[in-house]
């Protein structure tokens, strides 16, 4: 009988990460569509509506900070691993939320804490199994992007129609865990011993020589990654279910799939222009996304929402494969992972988008009328911020030098360029 160590050595180990990355990024979505459902259960009011939303956040953004510099000292496995098996315990926790909002609100935090582990370290593990980072950027787009995707989709179908619908996702999810776990046993470390280093509790990972580089390129970029996907499942179910109010979960479940499953798909655009564009690309493209959201809530298109949504996971896609190539660029080998945990940090930020749309005069009762203005300008921000980084001389902070032989014949190691 083949042991689970044996198993994973004949699928492979990238295989075998991938596939757990990608069951744990599928359970963070899962409760996206049915925070409505609690809601009503729970009798939310809306600050704990948002809350439940914030606390991800809490729990993320720490984790994020701290485990890139941890895995860089310690070596990835020991990191990742105990946070994958906290995911499976975290869905089994969530069994017990539809009637606790206290356990509600514990739950969100674990599933940020995992999200921060496993999405920067398991993305620096996976990157240095796969080496090129090209096909490690498109590899780990592809499982975080189908996890994200498919975890509200099903959710949703189950949180509107199943019955149980805040116990049986979770379930589904922790069957899911156990093959990936099943599978974990057979990764390698990639860290060897002589290249972990002893460095600050919090590292943000920028080389020296790369600040400017990371804050007037790669930061915009993190930014626009879950602005996207974010303002598709919490703004726009807001502004185009009313007309129908009975299919509003599953309505945000397909929402949140066809965004960030989009997102996915659009490797292959990514792909054709290459990290230096892809970005900028992935601004614009959302830009129109957004404008396109305002005419359709202006007319009460609801049937608008599917070519929204499609634009806005081509931008979230494009964002988030863009910004890995460049960090995998920019990083040196003993800091990848706390790089890593920075721009996921950065991108994460795009989370309070939506909150900061409400703020400036977008809510539920006012419909269009409260979004349209703070839609607009973000809009025209983004496209302005798109624009700019297509210039010559954004593109070139990023741009690596090509190889070049030296005198043995031996091709000299590609750095980013210096700032310019």
């Amino acid at each position: 009988m083949p042991t689970r160590r044996s198993s994973t050595r004949r699928i492979g180990p990238v295989a075998a990460l991938w596939t757990a990355v990608f069951v744990v990024a599928y359970g963070t979505n899962v409760p996206t569509p049915l925070l409505l459902v609690y809601r009503d259960s729970l009798d939310l009011s809306p600050d704990q509506l948002t809350g439940a939303f914030g606390v991800y956040a809490a729990g993320l953004v720490p984790a994020l900070l701290l485990a890139g510099p941890a895995s860089d000292r310690f070596g990835r496995r020991p990191v990742v691993v105990p946070f994958v098996l906290l995911s499976a315990a975290t869905s089994l926790l969530f069994l017990g939320a539809g009637s606790a909002t206290w356990l509600l609100f514990v739950c969100r935090f674990l599933q940020g804490a995992v999200s921060g582990v496993v999405f920067s370290v398991g993305t620096a593990w996976l990157g240095e199994l796969v080496g090129e980072p090209g096909r490690a950027a498109r590899l780990t787009t592809a499982a975080l992007g189908g996890g994200w995707a498919i975890g509200p989709l099903v959710s949703g179908l189950l949180g509107q129609w199943a019955p149980a619908p805040t116990v049986l996702p979770y379930l589904l999810h922790v069957a899911l865990m156990v093959v990936g776990l099943a599978l974990l046993p057979g990764v390698p470390e990639t860290l060897a011993p002589h290249e972990r280093r002893i460095g600050p509790l919090v590292a943000l990972g920028v080389p020296t020589g790369a600040g400017r580089a990371f804050v007037l390129v790669v930061l915009p970029i993190a930014l626009g990654v879950f602005t996207f996907p974010s303002t598709a499942v919490t703004v726009l179910p807001l502004l185009l279910t009313p007309t129908l109010p009975e299919l509003a979960v599953a309505i945000t479940g397909l929402v949140a799939g066809v965004t960030l499953l989009t997102g996915v798909f659009a490797q292959p655009i990514g792909r054709r222009l290459g990290a230096v564009r892809s970005g900028p690309a992935g601004l614009l493209v959302g830009a129109v996304g957004i404008g396109l959201s305002l005419l359709g809530a202006g007319n009460e298109a609801w049937p608008l929402l599917v070519p929204v949504a499609l634009l806005l996971g081509v931008a979230y896609g494009l964002c988030l494969a863009a910004g890995l190539v460049v960090v995998a660029q920019l990083a040196s080998p003993t800091a990848r992972g706390a790089l890593t945990g920075t721009f996921y940090a950065c991108a994460y930020l795009g989370f309070g988008v939506p909150l900061v749309l409400s703020v400036l005069g977008g809510t539920a009762e006012r419909g269009v009328a409260g979004f349209a203005t703070p839609l607009t300008w973000l809009a025209v921000l983004i496209a302005v911020i798109g624009l700019a980084l297509a210039l010559p001389a954004a593109r070139a902070l990023v741009t690596p030098r090509p190889a070049a032989p030296d005198p043995t014949g031996e091709v000299t190691r590609v750095e980013p360029p210096p700032p310019v």
